[in-house]
């Protein structure tokens, strides 16, 4: 089973510039390899596929500005995206009452503000730091440590969000065994006013109880009396109010005596 780790970097982080450099240089990658397959597509009709788009692109400064490695996420990136549209169209052909309009192509991202996912897989992650549970990546160096077994991480993800970057460590974990519970039984409540609540099971011995709701009504009874009265004192100055410190104290009041009622009675059969 797969879990993720996440970690903020914000502005005052040493390696945020770095990481966001990353991102841009990400994002010029993304929108050039879009390019090229939107080009193809509407001009040509056919979809340039991942490995083409490949061999096209691993010359180029886009493509040699970051890690190999991180590069090839970034196409496997827009080619996720472009299945789904394809995936889209399809559904869209059949059932276009589904959708709000014809769905629309991968877009590309904007030239300056625009940051794109970074995926660094083992080979960008520094093993020798990882063995002492530091997270080192391929032209980024150390960024933070991480609490999880070194041979369980599998990547790492930096997430640009509006003014930081969530770095997210994805590790691997055994998957825990059944609770013991047995499926086939079950509980039933059903909330009231006067019976507060009726709860019942199919678990055989299972006596099924009514927790009377009298105590929590008569509380919120005194609380409206006690409110009308506080309103029409208001209503009486100079200057009209709707709530007072007092009003807030009462209501404050009324949901603590609530609480304890609830916290210390013990349901009865009836």
């Amino acid at each position: 089973m797969r879990r993720v780790e996440q970690h903020v970097i914000e502005k005052s982080h040493p390696q945020f510039r770095a990481i966001d450099e990353m991102a841009l240089a990400s994002k010029n990658l993304w929108n050039l390899a879009n390019y090229h397959v939107r080009q193809t597509f509407i001009f040509q009709q056919k979809y340039l596929t991942n490995t083409a788009l490949f061999h096209l692109l691993k010359a180029t400064d886009a493509y040699q500005a970051l890690p190999a490695k991180v590069a090839n996420q970034v196409l496997l990136q827009l080619h996720q995206a472009w299945t789904a549209f394809f995936e889209a169209m399809e559904e869209y052909r059949e059932h276009p009452g589904r959708f709000q309009g014809r769905p629309g192509l991968p877009k590309y991202l904007h030239k300056t503000q625009g940051r794109n996912l970074l995926i660094f897989e083992l080979g960008c992650i520094w093993k020798a730091e990882l063995r002492v549970r530091e997270i080192a990546l391929s032209q980024l160096g150390r960024i933070g440590e991480t609490r999880r077994q070194p041979t369980s991480v599998q990547q790492v993800r930096a997430v640009p969000k509006a003014d930081h970057y969530v770095v997210e460590v994805v590790y691997e974990t055994e998957e825990k065994g059944g609770s013991g519970l047995d499926p086939d039984l079950f509980v039933a409540l059903d909330p009231g006013v006067k019976v507060l609540a009726a709860l019942t099971s199919n678990k055989p011995g299972f006596v099924p109880r009514l927790v009377s709701g009298k105590p929590v009504k008569a509380v919120n009874q005194l609380y409206n009396k006690q409110r009308e009265h506080a309103q029409k004192q208001l209503a009486r100055g100079k200057e009209p109010l709707f709530t007072s410190h007092r009003e807030d104290a009462d209501h404050d009041e009324a949901h603590q005596t609530c609480d304890a009622l609830l916290a210390h009675r013990k349901p009865s059969d009836r």
